[in-house]
């Protein structure tokens, strides 16, 4: 499906509203009915039909519609995290003594996710580098249920060979979930490479703008009917419905972003790869990265998150370095309009995160969408200081 038809008219069904053309926001808890019988009729789907916004809701189901036609899937369900959606994803699928094979380094309340919470419930993750597809034979048991990929991961951005993962997973009959949040569904297209959940934290390129917190999980129609009745509904992390509007209107500039975003990372990189004070850069997309042949067979093109090794001899200069960026902000997400750096040595001190074996001059950058020499002159100004 062309995707400027997916961004601007899918779902958007305007004859039911009046002909207006953007849609409207229903910003409501319950639906009312003219009678028991259509009431009794709405219950039996109730996915599909609007009764209670806890499960569907016309602007959601609108912003459904476009995130799965995007990610080639039959459906889709929106959450009100991407931790949420991949919790949903995770407990759909595993019961009390299964077992999962998963990427090491994932995305850290993921990983918490497999290390902590679901080890209670008797469910057992074995992590493994997932660089090379034997590791994951090696790593499948009697009881294993799920493969979890990450690829790219969000900070080293190791990958996985998709195609050949899911080639095993269908082999031995198991579940296949990656989070394609890095790529966007503009640039990685998991489902047509074999994988049957694909989870997105949707606060970064989908929405774009750092004004809202969503996640989306994209499967077929099975397998998202069975998380709506079971996960979906009963732990209730939804979205809603005035930050289902602001997503859509969001998709609608995803394809313009992203390719300002590729052109200007590319700049920004090439700027990074000749510095002396950079020891190492962390993109898939470098002709150097170890993977690169892989990033090109899998991938459509780069996002702008990477990482950098800074060539720094203590976390004091991490700091100065950092602190000296003007056009730079400091914080922790990524995917929105404005360009970020986080600095991995910045958690040092946070219990939820200091468990970790990343090198400590680390420093995250996510690029967007201000001009490349915007962006080189604030780096050489920072790099003046060291």
């Amino acid at each position: 499906m062309d995707p400027s038809f997916i961004f601007n008219h899918l779902g958007e069904d305007r004859e039911n509203y009046k002909y207006a053309v953007a849609p409207p926001i229903f910003q409501t808890s319950n639906f009312t009915f003219e009678n028991v019988a259509a009431m009794r009729s709405a219950i039996k789907d109730e996915m599909n039909n609007s009764f209670y916004t806890r499960g569907s809701n016309p602007t959601i189901d609108t912003l459904r519609r476009k995130v799965a036609a995007l990610e080639g899937a039959e459906n889709a369900l929106v959450f009100g995290s991407g931790s949420a959606a991949a919790a949903a994803a995770f407990m759909s699928q595993v019961n009390q003594g299964d077992h999962v094979v998963a990427v090491r380094k994932p995305y850290s309340w993921t990983s918490k996710l497999l290390s902590n919470t679901l080890p209670r419930f008797g469910v057992e993750t074995t992590f493994i580098d997932g660089t090379e597809v034997q590791n994951f034979e090696l790593a499948i048991k009697e009881n294993t249920k799920v493969i979890y990929l990450e690829s790219p991961n969000s900070l080293t951005f190791e990958m996985q060979d998709i195609a050949a993962v899911c080639q095993l997973a269908k082999a031995n009959k198991l579940i296949t979930i990656i989070d394609n949040s890095w790529a966007s569904p503009l640039l990685q297209k998991p489902i047509d490479l074999g994988c049957d959940i694909v989870i997105h934290s949707a606060t970064k390129y989908l929405a774009g703008h750092s004004d809202l917190v969503a996640g989306v999980l994209c499967a077929s129609n099975k397998i998202v009917k069975k998380i709506f009745h079971e996960e979906f509904m009963t732990f209730g992390a939804i979205i809603s419905p005035h930050d289902a509007a602001l997503l859509i209107r969001s998709l609608r500039t995803l394809a313009i972003r992203m390719e300002k975003v590729q052109k200007t990372t590319q700049a920004v990189v090439s700027f990074l790869k000749d510095h002396p004070k950079i020891a190492k850069i962390y993109y898939p997309l470098d002709r150097d990265f170890p993977q690169f042949q892989l990033a090109k067979k899998q991938m459509l093109g780069g996002s702008g998150l990477f990482s950098i090794e800074l060539a720094v001899e203590n976390r004091d200069e991490v700091d100065k370095f950092c602190d000296a960026l003007e056009g730079f902000i400091l914080a922790c997400s990524w995917g929105g309009y404005e360009s970020l750096i986080f600095p991995l040595c910045g958690l040092d001190d946070a219990e939820n995160y200091k468990d970790n074996d990343l090198p400590w001059n680390l420093v995250r950058i996510s690029i967007g969408l201000e001009e490349p020499e915007f962006l080189i002159n604030d780096l050489k100004r920072a790099f003046e200081v060291l």
